[in-house]
C-alpha cells in the first residue's frame, strides 16, 4: 500500500547506471548493532547525509564518492541488467504458522543482515511461539529484517505486522562483518525499473550497491566479505 505522505518520492533504476532518487528522500547512514554473541539485534542511525531534492546513488560499487555516483559505471563498463522476478511477495512466499502468528519467507530476498539468527533461528522459533516471550521475539526479528524477506502476519486476518518506518533510504554498514551493506529503502518508497515499470511497493526493501547481486536491483547478500565498512 502506498502511503499518503509519499508525495513525489521515488527511486528509479537507470540502465547500467545509478539509482536516481527524487522527491527529497532523506538519506541516512545506518549501522547494524550486535550483542556479545555477534547476533544482530537492532539498528543505529549514525548520521543524516546532506542531499538535494534529487540525487544519484552508486549501484556499481566502484564510485570513489560512495554512496553517491561519480560516473565510474561508465568508465568501468558496469553491466547492471535487472534480473529480479516480478511476482508479488505473497505469490512466492513460504508460510509457516505458529501459535498467534503466521510467518512468510521469501529466501531470495535475503540481504544477510542476520536478524533472524537470534534465539536459535527464526525458522525454529516459529514452532515455539506458544512459549513465553517467543511470540514477541518472532515478530521483532521479522520486523528488523531490512529486505522484508520475513514478514510476520496476524494468523486470523492475514494482515502483515509491519514496523512504522520513516520514509528514507538507509546506507547500511555492518561493523561486525566489516562490510558495507545494501541500501535499505524504508516505508514503502516506490522503486521503478529502468524500463519504467514499478516493482511491488513494500515497507522494507534492500537494493544492491556492490554491483554483484544476482537478483538486481535487489540485494542478495553478495556484498558479505567483499568490502571494508568505512571506505564510503
Amino acid at each position: 500500500m502506498v502511503r499518503d505522505d509519499l508525495e513525489d518520492m521515488r527511486i528509479t533504476v537507470t540502465e547500467n547506471g545509478p539509482y536516481e532518487v527524487t522527491g527529497g528522500v532523506p538519506l541516512l547512514r545506518l549501522e547494524i548493532l550486535t550483542n556479545e554473541s555477534g547476533e544482530s539485534v537492532g539498528w543505529r542511525e549514525i548520521e543524516r547525509i546532506a542531499t538535494g531534492d534529487s540525487y544519484l546513488l552508486c549501484r556499481c560499487g566502484m564510485s570513489a564518492n560512495k554512496p553517491f555516483c561519480d560516473a565510474s559505471h561508465l568508465i568501468e563498463g558496469f553491466e547492471g541488467a535487472e534480473t529480479a522476478a516480478r511476482e508479488a511477495y505473497r505469490e512466492v512466499a513460504v508460510c509457516s504458522d505458529g501459535s498467534g502468528v503466521r510467518l512468510r519467507d521469501v529466501r531470495q530476498l535475503c540481504a544477510e543482515a542476520r536478524f533472524c539468527d537470534r534465539g536459535g533461528g527464526l525458522w525454529n522459533l516459529i514452532e515455539r511461539t506458544g512459549e513465553p516471550d517467543v511470540l514477541a521475539l518472532v515478530i521483532e526479528e521479522a520486523g528488523l529484517c531490512p529486505s522484508g524477506r520475513y514478514v510476520a502476519c496476524d494468523p486470523d486476518s492475514d494482515e502483515a505486522i509491519e514496523p512504522q518506518l520513516e520514509l528514507s533510504i538507509g546506507v547500511v554498514e555492518d561493523p561486525y562483518l566489516r562490510v558495507r551493506g545494501p541500501l535499505f529503502v524504508r516505508g514503502g518508497i516506490p522503486v521503478y525499473s529502468a524500463d519504467g515499470t514499478p516493482y511491488e511497493v513494500r515497507n522494507r526493501v534492500t537494493l544492491c550497491r556492490c554491483g554483484n547481486s544476482g537478483n538486481k536491483p535487489f540485494c542478495d547478500g553478495t556484498h558479505v566479505g567483499t568490502a571494508p565498512v568505512h571506505e564510503d
